[in-house]
């Protein structure tokens, strides 16, 4: 397929019924949740966190203490589920590897020159390859939204499909930044785009930019999943990330992704969040749940 032809094609994307996405997006809040439907929840969302550390003054000792809070999230509430990953710049993956042996937690690494994108194809290939070799077992890769924002639909095809290629075996979450592509018809139109060049999972954020992960969104990158799926057969995972910090606001999307995408859908394995600071909020609520009062919060590592 020719650039051009690309081109066409992704300009042919759905547009959406800005309205009719936020009156939706705002019914899945008001569902009523039993007690018993709430703590599988709370336990659920512990499962589909991954824990993060993208700072310029992360050290070693760092990331060391967080892998140790991934696998002990709360020793003294037991019979919680790890979180689901990882997340670390790519000179810290072979740290936190290490530290995470015998856990079964993930590792996962922001690649392609994170959080802008704003480097020369071969140096975000080289940034790749470079966290795969160190041991990642996810990437996540941004999208050049300047290129997006210019109509150039083909070379971000190009970009995410020749990262997809230097992943090997590992999973690809491609990035789209949507507080900055504007509209609901850009996050859609991009999020076809992600889909179609072999994302494994799309996300919201890098967590950088606000406005971050809002429901809207989405439901809007949900809905191009669930039309692939139906299309295809191939399933596509989704990371909301960035915005997201209290287990409500985490239920309520829950409830959204049962109610787009189904219960396939409902696991670490094909959905989850990027918020650190959610870890403690669904640990509070855990240890309110099964014990009739909250905790201090000084029970529970911030790191």
């Amino acid at each position: 397929m020719t650039t051009d032809e690309k081109n066409t094609l992704f300009r042919l994307s759905p547009v959406v019924d800005q309205v009719g996405v936020e009156e939706r997006a705002a019914r899945f809040t008001a569902r009523s949740i039993k007690k018993g439907s709430k703590m599988q929840a709370l336990t659920l969302t512990l499962s589909m966190i991954d824990l993060t550390t993208l700072e310029g003054k992360d050290t070693p000792g760092k990331v060391t203490q967080m892998c140790y809070k991934a696998a002990h999230l709360c020793d003294h509430l037991p019979d919680l589920p790890t979180v689901a990953a990882v997340c670390v710049y790519p000179n810290h993956v072979r740290t936190a590897k290490k530290a995470l042996t015998g856990t079964g937690i993930r590792v996962a690494s922001v690649a392609t020159s994170f959080p802008s994108g704003n480097a020369s194809l071969d140096v975000r290939l080289s940034d790749t390859r470079f966290a795969v070799s160190e041991g990642a077992d996810e990437i996540d890769m941004v999208i050049s939204r300047g290129e997006f924002l210019n109509g150039n639909y083909a070379y971000v095809f190009d970009e995410i499909a020749a990262v997809k290629e230097a992943c090997g075996s590992a999973r690809l979450k491609v990035i789209l930044e949507t507080g900055e592509l504007s509209t609901l018809d850009n996050v859609r139109r991009a999020s076809d785009i992600a889909i179609a060049a072999g994302a494994d999972f799309i996300k919201t954020s890098t967590g950088k930019v606000q406005p971050a992960a809002t429901m809207p969104v989405t439901l809007v990158m949900l809905q191009a999943i669930k039309d692939h799926y139906h299309r295809t057969g191939r399933m596509v995972g989704m990371k909301p990330a960035g915005g997201i910090s209290t287990a409500k606001v985490a239920i309520h999307y829950l409830v959204m992704l049962h109610e787009t995408l189904g219960a396939a859908w409902m696991s670490n394995e094909w959905f989850r969040f990027g918020a650190s600071s959610l870890a403690n909020d669904v640990l509070l609520q855990i240890g309110k749940e099964r014990r009739g009062a909250y905790q201090s919060k000084d029970y529970f590592s911030n790191d």
